[in-house]
C-alpha cells in the first residue's frame, strides 16, 4: 500500500476545559488523525519552552506524531484556548493573544519538507499574526507538489476576506462547516441553498473537492462532477466535537490520496467523525477498523 507523508501546518495548542487541559489545535488534530489511519504525519508548529510546552511535546510523541518541524520559542508562552462545552457537546473557544504559534517559524526540518510532502493542512487561526502567515504561505509555496488543504476553522475575530481569499487560492481542498459558510456568503456573495453556495464558492476557486460538515446532520462533498451528501451518524452519547471536524478532514485527505470514491470517503469520514464525538478530547486513541493504510 502506497505511503504518504502529510503535515498538519499551525497552531498547536491546549484546549481549557472545566475539569482538564487537552492538547489540540486543528491543524495538529489532523494530522494526528492522518497518522492514526495509516499516513506518515508531521507536525509543522512553535511552541514556548515553558510547562505547556514540555507537556505538549510529550503527549504528542506519545501519539506517535513526529516533531522535529516542531520549533520552540522562550520568549512567548505556549499556545492556550478557554473552551466552553455546551449542552450539546459542542464547544466554544476564547483565545489569549501573541502566544508562540503567533511567532510561527520554520526550522530546518519543516523547511525540507516541502518536495516531499504529499498533503500540508493549514487554517485561519494560525494565520492572524503576519509573521505566521508569512510562514505558513512559505511553507505551502515551498511545497509545489503537495495537496493544499484549507481548513477554514474561523474563531472569534480572528480573519478577514484577504486572509480566506488568498488561502482559498492557494487550495486544492476545501474544509468549512455550516456555520462557516454563513460568515463567508457574504464576503463572495454566495446565494441560495447550502449546496448552490459551496458549489459557487468551489468554482470560483478553482477547487479540486470541497467539503462542508454539518454537525449531526452529516456533510457535503463536492469534487471531480459529484456531490455526494449524507445524512450522518446517530451518537448514542456525544462526549464533546472537539476534534471531530479534523479527523473527518484527515479521512477525507487520505482517501482522495487513495484513490477512493467521494462516496467511499464520505461514508468513512462520517463514521469516523461519530466516533470521534463519542470520545474525550480531539485526539482519542483509533481503533484498527478505521485504518485506511495498513
Amino acid at each position: 500500500m502506497a505511503e504518504f507523508l502529510v503535515a498538519g501546518l499551525g497552531e498547536i495548542l491546549w484546549d481549557v476545559l472545566e475539569d482538564s487541559e487537552e492538547i489540540g489545535g486543528a491543524p495538529i488534530n489532523f494530522a494526528y488523525h492522518a497518522g492514526a489511519l495509516g499516513a506518515d504525519s508531521i507536525a509543522v508548529s512553535t511552541i514556548g519552552s515553558d510547562e505547556r510546552g514540555r507537556r505538549s511535546l510529550e503527549e504528542l510523541h506519545m501519539r506517535g506524531l513526529n516533531l522535529e518541524a516542531v520549533s520552540l520559542d522562550p520568549d512567548h508562552a505556549t499556545g492556550f484556548v478557554e473552551a466552553k462545552v455546551d449542552e450539546h457537546g459542542v464547544a466554544h473557544y476564547m483565545f489569549p493573544d501573541n502566544i508562540a504559534w503567533d511567532h510561527l517559524a520554520l526550522n530546518d526540518k519543516a523547511l525540507s519538507l516541502g518536495p516531499r510532502v504529499h498533503a500540508v493542512c493549514y487554517g485561519t487561526l494560525a494565520q492572524r499574526s503576519e509573521k505566521s502567515r508569512n510562514s505558513i504561505h512559505a511553507f505551502l509555496d515551498a511545497a509545489p507538489q503537495a495537496m493544499k488543504v484549507y481548513d477554514m476553522n474561523l474563531r472569534q475575530h480572528f480573519y478577514s476576506k484577504e486572509i480566506i481569499s488568498k488561502s482559498l487560492e492557494k487550495a486544492d481542498v476545501l474544509k468549512l462547516n455550516d456555520d462557516e459558510i454563513q460568515i463567508v456568503a457574504p464576503m463572495f456573495d454566495l446565494k441560495g441553498t447550502e449546496n448552490q453556495m459551496l458549489n459557487s464558492l468551489h468554482k470560483k476557486f478553482n477547487l479540486k473537492c470541497s467539503i462542508l460538515t454539518r454537525g449531526s446532520k452529516g456533510s457535503l462533498i463536492i469534487g471531480y462532477g459529484q456531490e455526494i451528501e449524507d445524512s450522518g451518524i446517530a451518537v448514542e452519547k456525544i462526549e464533546n466535537t472537539i476534534g471531530a471536524g479534523d479527523s473527518f478532514t484527515a479521512s477525507t485527505v487520505l482517501g482522495l490520496l487513495l484513490d477512493h470514491s467521494l462516496e467511499d470517503i464520505s461514508k468513512h469520514a462520517n463514521k469516523l467523525a461519530a466516533y470521534v464525538c463519542s470520545c474525550k478530547g480531539a485526539m482519542p486513541p483509533i481503533p484498527e477498523e478505521f485504518k485506511l493504510i495498513k
